[in-house]
């Protein structure tokens, strides 16, 4: 029952009563800012989800710069001018961050033709090893012909014994 009511309930949110704009649309601009900002102190989590001085200092700042008319945009350039692109949690698509957006497809890509050619390789060993199992010797071969010309040789009467 605990369960069922931890997966329901909605995700908890740092955001104050004092904090919250008295205009619902541009709060929910403010919002949705706050979950785009990494807090610096907590790292892995929105200025929205965060309890931390500096996530909340942050928040104010979002609300301060929205009151005074600043587009999204304008919001989240001002913070990346006085942060850096670290304030982003999900950074733009820049020359000096090409290689954070790009290294995990070419990671995922080069893990798959490792195995590709791990598993190609293998099979061909184990192809390899087959054949040289079934391959016989010139002492088998000798003996197969020994047997089979055995069998071709006049019927002779079967031992019992």
């Amino acid at each position: 029952m605990v369960a069922i009511a931890m997966t329901l309930s909605a995700p908890a949110h740092a955001v104050q009563p004092d904090e919250i704009m008295s205009n619902p649309a541009e709060e929910a601009r403010a919002r949705d800012l706050s979950q785009e900002l990494r807090c610096m102190v907590c790292q892995n989590q929105s200025i929205d989800d965060s309890n931390a001085p500096l996530a909340r200092d942050l928040r104010l700042l979002v609300r301060e710069r929205i009151a005074a008319g600043d587009s999204d945009s304008q919001v989240i350039d001002f913070l990346v001018a006085r942060y850096g692109e670290f304030v982003l949690l999900k950074p733009r698509f820049r020359t000096h961050t090409l290689l954070l957006w790009l290294l995990p497809p070419l990671v995922l890509v080069g893990g798959a033709a490792a195995l590709w050619a791990q598993n190609r390789r293998r099979s061909t060993v184990v192809g390899q090893a087959v054949d040289a199992s079934l391959a016989l010797t010139a002492e088998e071969e000798a003996r197969i012909e020994r047997l089979l010309g055995a069998d071709s040789a006049p019927d002779k009467p079967a031992r019992t014994g």
